[in-house]
């Protein structure tokens, strides 16, 4: 094609702009045609098969307008798609802003001011009232209230005294604290927050592949059009508009818009999908599969009931535990305690208090000697308190407490591992939301599976299961045909969770391997979440397929017109892009509330 530009008399204004539009076309629609012809080498026949079919007619018919408003559509989708990443994206840009920065390293003499990224693990740290925790740490003197509603969800703070392990990016409220460092900053709990936000966001989902092969299969019939709009007319200029109205690739883009808004829906309710493909196939489970300790149990133990020896009464067994147990660090004294506390018993002083590791503790209180521990710590003290607490407790499975005072038996402390309070009406909504059986798979022992199964209308309970067993059992649900989700908790349930089609864990305690073999991370200590997120899925997939299809069908209509000869190339081109403009729009709606 030989271009001639004059200037000056004689010169062809209308002329002479084509041939600069001519140039441009040339100039930026080169670009297109090169990635599509390196794409069809490579096996891959996407949409950009008509744009580029588009804007070769459009040079050869002459009609620069409407191949570069086709290019503008290309361009100005990719656009539009990082765009919607960057509103996805806000939540990462968020947390990395509000990151801890500056440590308060303990030394000899007083403190010094730090960057995070250099502190050590084994290193103290004074984190002030208002700062942040820095890094995982544990407390080692003081005691305050942290809020760690950024991280876990709970809007109520917890107690942080020495021994209670903080987790970076919780605030501390009252007094100040010192901690040792437990992992650096950048392998602490809030940094793998921020990875994981990250990671999901630059996935790209397979509806995006099924997206393009819409697209794809879209094109013969296009092509079909054409063919038969110059039958009819051996008129190019009909032919030329017929591809451009079809020319679908902004609309291509409205999925992963979809996608990543969705991802970024569920973020702002902690719910962090590491990829686009857990958000898609979330909405289409049938099963749902559960862990029991941890995930449907509180996760630590809590006392049952208290079981005393006539003439003593319940209140007086734990006063007397609870005064020798407040000692002690060992996870069941602390429980025991709380209980005490939690009752209104005022705790009594205890003296000359002694402690067995992994036995019991014994001690005076009001002048009574008392002993608490497991069977043979009490019993080989005070053989006749044996009879005694026979009479209230057969010897068996569970995890308890006896207590003796004065040599004979006073009582039985029972703990348990406490239900999730407002589990009911979750199960209730997950059939809600298409769930057609749920299933609980437990390393407990069967009937206390079976029990917290009853409790919350579960369809079926196993226990005494490895993890290879829940492995197993998983794997046959998608075998046969099932698409299984599973929230699970433990280093255990990592396994079943890779093997699940959906895989998601409860983090809001690190996380962990967990957490890596998910799909999904629920960072908030709150199972219902689950139903927050299947909710999301089938939300942002509905619009995703919406978008689809009302760009494709508004194509075809304007096909139908283009190749009638009721729309010239130039305005087909406006027309075209307004439809891939208000299906992107359309899908950008996945990020809102």
């Amino acid at each position: 094609m030989g271009l001639v530009l004059r200037f000056g008399p004689g010169a062809d204004p209308v002329g002479q702009a084509s041939r600069v539009w001519t140039i441009g076309l040339l100039l930026t629609g080169a670009p297109v045609v090169w990635h599509t012809i390196r794409g069809m080498f490579a096996g891959r026949f996407a949409a950009d098969l008509v744009a580029m079919l588009a804007i070769v007619a459009a040079v050869v018919l002459a009609e620069p307008l409407p191949g570069l408003i086709v290019v503008l559509m290309q361009t100005g989708g990719e656009a539009l798609e990082r765009h919607a990443q960057g509103r996805a994206s806000e939540a990462v840009r968020e947390l990395e802003a509000a990151a801890p920065r500056t440590a308060h390293r303990v030394v000899p003499g007083g403190v010094e001011d730090i960057p995070v990224e250099v502190v050590r693990i084994g290193e103290e740290v004074l984190v002030r009232p208002g700062e942040l925790v820095p890094c995982d740490a544990v407390v080692l003197a003081g005691r305050s209230h942290v809020d760690t509603s950024r991280i876990t969800g709970e809007p109520v703070p917890v107690t942080a005294e020495p021994g209670v392990r903080l987790l970076s990016g919780t605030q501390n409220v009252e007094g100040p604290l010192t901690v040792r460092v437990l992992a650096p900053a950048r392998e602490s709990q809030y940094a793998r927050i921020v990875e994981l936000v990250r990671s999901a966001q630059a996935s790209k989902s397979p509806l995006q592949r099924l997206a393009d092969r819409y697209a794809v299969g879209f094109t013969p019939v296009t092509l079909l059009v054409c063919a038969l709009a110059w039958a009819a007319s051996h008129d190019p200029g009909r032919v030329l508009a017929v591809l451009v109205v079809a020319t679908p690739c902004p609309l291509i883009l409205a999925t992963p818009v979809a996608i990543v808004g969705g991802i970024n829906r569920a973020a702002r309710r902690q719910i962090i999908f590491r990829h686009g493909t857990g958000l898609e196939q979330l909405g289409e489970v049938t099963v749902a599969v559960f862990d029991k300790t941890g995930t449907l149990t509180i996760g630590r133990p809590s006392v049952a009931r208290v079981i005393p020896v006539a003439p003593l009464e319940e209140a007086e067994v734990l006063r007397l535990a609870a005064a020798v147990e407040h000692g002690s660090g060992h996870l069941l004294a602390r429980t025991l305690v709380d209980e005490a506390v939690r009752r209104g018993i005022t705790l009594a002083s205890a003296r000359g208090v002694v402690e067995q590791p992994g036995q019991g503790v014994s001690g005076e209180v009001d002048g009574r000697a008392v002993a608490v521990g497991g069977w043979a710590y009490v019993t080989s003290r005070w053989p006749a308190a044996r009879a005694d607490l026979a009479t209230v407790f057969a010897d068996g499975a569970g995890l308890r407490a006896y207590v003796a005072a004065d040599g004979r038996g006073a009582g039985v402390v029972e703990y348990a591992d406490a239900l999730r309070p407002g589990l009911h009406g979750f199960f209730d909504r997950l059939r809600r939301l298409g769930v057609r059986r749920t299933l609980l798979l437990s390393g407990d022992v069967p009937e206390n599976a079976r029990h917290v199964a009853q409790a919350f209308g579960i369809d079926e309970a196993r226990g005494n299961l490895l993890p290879e067993d829940k492995v197993a059992a998983v794997r046959a649900l998608v075998k046969a045909g099932e698409r299984v989700v599973m929230l699970g908790d433990g280093t255990n349930d990592a396994p079943a969770l890779s093997s699940a089609t959906v895989g998601i864990a409860l983090a809001s305690g690190g996380g962990g391997i967990t957490a890596e073999a998910a799909d999904a991370v629920i960072l908030a200590d709150d199972p219902t979440r689950l139903a927050d997120a299947i909710a999301i899925s089938r939300r942002t997939m509905a619009i995703a397929r919406q978008s689809i299809w009302a760009g494709l069908g508004l194509s075809a209509v304007a096909m139908g017109f283009a190749a009638l000869g009721y729309v010239p190339p130039t305005v087909g081109a406006i027309l075209q892009e307004a439809i891939d403009v208000a299906v992107i729009v359309n899908a950008l709606r996945a990020a809102g509330e």
